[in-house]
């Protein structure tokens, strides 16, 4: 439900979304809009490392994905964590690109992939983040 607000004699527009802190807060409260956001600084940022490195070595690949490609993808993550499997799958998928790019992995499984990298999902990343927030909160 929308209410229109007033100031003196002037109606003060409304808006249905705010950035604050890098996080999109949307009136419909979904996180749809942010994960399409932090998809896209990902992605860029995965691009980047594609085009620029030629040394692929799984440890180098894998510091620089940590470092550049992972922080866009769970920024602030407790605040708008998705919880749509569309969101989710759409967050998953640059890991994904990410563990292709190694050499010798592309044919292994998504599972085998994670395993010899020693990863984790994002999913069991933000399941793991929540209870710890959670743990602490309890003290």
């Amino acid at each position: 439900m929308e209410f229109n607000y007033v100031m003196g004699n002037t109606k003060l527009f409304s808006i249905t979304e705010e950035k604050d802190l890098g996080v999109l807060i949307t009136s419909n409260q979904k996180p749809a809009r942010q994960c399409k956001q932090a998809y896209a600084q990902a992605n860029r940022a995965l691009g980047l490392i594609t085009r620029t490195i030629t040394y692929k070595d799984p440890k180098v690949l894998l510091q620089l994905y940590k470092t550049l490609v992972r922080p866009h993808l769970e920024y602030c993550i407790s605040a708008w964590s998705p919880y749509y499997e569309k969101d989710k799958a759409l967050l998953e998928r640059v890991q994904h690109r990410f563990t292709r790019m190694i050499p010798g992995f592309r044919r292994l499984s998504y599972e085998m992939r994670l395993n010899r990298l020693k990863l984790w999902t994002l999913e069991e990343r933000r399941n793991r983040a929540d209870l710890f927030v959670r743990s602490i909160q309890d003290v």
